[in-house]
Formats: C-alpha cells, sequence, structure tokens
C-alpha cells in the first residue's frame, strides 16, 4: 500500500480531507431543515391568528348591523333644529376641561359635539372658534366667530360680544 511522507496509507488521508466536505454539507443540510421546521411552525402560528382577527372582523360586523338595526327601529329624540341644552352643557363642560388641559383637539371634539347637539347656538359656535384658533386654524376660528357674533338670541349676547372681540383680535371685521 502507498504512504505519505506522515506513515499513513494514501487513501485515509484521501478519505479524511473527503469526509470534511461531507460533513460541512451533512451540517447545512441538517440546519436547513431545522429553519425549515420553524418557518412552518411560525406559517402555522401567522395562520392561526389570522383565523382568529377574522372571527373577530366578523363578530363587529355582526354588532355594526345589530346597532344599525337598533337605530333604525329609533325615533328621533328632538325634533329638527332644535336644541338639547342637557348634551350641551354636559360636551361644553368636557370641552372646558379639555382645552384648560392644553388638549385643543380633544376640547374642539367636545364644543363639535355641543354645537350639533344646538345648532347655531353663539356660545357653543364661540368655543368652537376659540379651540380652532388654539389650534392655529385661523380661517375655521373666524367662520366660527362670525356665526357666533350674528346670532340674534338675546339670550346670548355676551357670547356675541365676545365673538365681536375675538374677530377683531383676529384682524377680522366683525362689525
Amino acid at each position: 500500500m502507498l504512504t505519505a511522507e506522515d506513515k499513513r496509507p494514501v487513501c485515509s488521508i484521501a478519505m479524511a480531507h473527503r469526509t470534511r466536505p461531507l460533513t460541512l454539507t451533512t451540517s447545512f443540510a441538517v440546519m436547513a431543515l431545522a429553519l425549515a421546521a420553524c418557518q412552518s411552525a411560525a406559517l402555522q402560528a401567522n395562520q392561526a391568528q389570522v383565523e382568529q382577527q377574522q372571527k373577530q372582523i366578523e363578530q363587529m360586523q355582526q354588532q355594526i348591523e345589530e346597532i344599525k338595526a337598533q337605530g333604525a327601529s329609533r325615533t328621533p329624540s328632538s325634533p329638527s333644529g332644535s336644541c338639547d341644552h342637557d348634551v350641551m352643557a354636559q360636551a361644553t363642560r368636557q370641552g372646558g376641561d379639555k382645552f384648560a388641559a392644553g388638549d385643543f383637539h380633544g376640547a374642539l371634539g367636545y364644543y363639535q359635539d355641543a354645537l350639533a347637539a344646538c345648532p347655531g347656538n353663539a356660545r357653543a359656535e364661540l368655543n368652537v372658534g376659540r379651540a380652532y384658533e388654539a389650534l392655529n386654524d385661523k380661517g375655521q376660528a373666524m367662520a366660527h366667530y362670525q356665526s357666533a357674533a350674528s346670532s340674534s338670541d338675546p339670550g346670548e349676547s355676551g357670547a356675541e360680544t365676545e365673538a365681536h372681540n375675538a374677530i377683531d383680535r383676529l384682524g377680522g371685521s366683525s362689525r
């Protein structure tokens, strides 16, 4: 048998060099299989999550339909053009709290609710204008200040005066 300088048979030297790539190839194959198994498990987990979310969406859609059906059977609580003073007062208080806390977007939402409860109310228009002014939306602020200033409700003369002052402060013509 032929031997190399280190006195080992030549075929054992060749086999030693040949098994090293075989060992690496086997290692890579095992790692690839493990990775595929992990991906499969992740894919199954994602699929389960998608199915759960789809069920939640279906439940929400059913709830929406039930709410719509309830709303269709209700009669309006107040005639068109009227004012719900209780809703306006509550929304105005909550808007004032938000405004005082510096949450002008939150205040605007409540003030708009107050205005929706009592359309055209000078105090509600004034408050919406103030919120827009605090949000640096001069155009919207002016529009609501002008609506408040043009009110013909004798009980809202204070709000009208404040609206005129706000228009003058913003550089508009109120009178």
